[in-house]
């Protein structure tokens, strides 16, 4: 069934469809000269064509989609529509728009997949770690102390610097 013959969703119609005004309003200001304003009931219409034109390219698609009887619409059944559509002026910037989003969702799984190879690398060293205090041959309570010893070293050294300053003669006034 294509969007024409019924509803989009469950308990929904295409009054219920709409764009962020607030978004809208911001992109007719970026858009207009500092000196010209946009009227509130221009700027609904300009949501009502938006999504008008939005309605269109995608029945258009899902058109498409279901002619290579397919279930999902892909950015190429997008592109088929404009075309189809007499909009063949917008597919270049939609290809290009697209490749530049397929490049950022790349860049975004390389981060991804390189957040979870150091997460395991971290793994694997605390591993080592743990395997070479289990490998040490000592008992717990050896390590216990070989531990205390090592903050009584630690505090030791913390300590001269201190101890030495408040040696130094102090100037007089």
């Amino acid at each position: 069934m294509s969007d024409r013959e019924g509803n989009i969703g469950p308990g929904s119609s295409d009054d219920d469809l709409s764009l962020p005004k607030a978004t809208v309003a911001k992109m007719i200001s970026e858009l207009l000269p500092s000196d010209v304003t946009c009227a509130k009931e221009t700027r609904d219409l300009v949501i009502e064509c938006c999504v008008e034109f939005i309605h269109l390219i995608s029945s258009e698609a899902n058109e498409i989609c279901e002619q290579e009887s397919k279930k999902t619409i892909a950015p190429e059944h997008i592109i088929g529509a404009l075309k189809r559509l007499g909009f063949d002026s917008f597919t270049t910037e939609v290809e290009d728009v697209l490749k530049d989003h397929k490049q950022q969702q790349k860049v975004l799984v390389f981060s991804y997949l390189y957040a979870i190879f150091n997460h395991w690398a971290l793994l694997q060293d605390r591993e080592k770690k743990a395997d070479k205090i289990r490998d040490s041959g000592l008992t717990p309570e050896e390590l216990q102390a070989k531990q205390e010893e090592l903050f009584a070293l630690s505090r030791a050294k913390f300590a001269q610097p201190q101890q030495q300053q408040q040696q130094l003669p102090q100037p007089q006034t």
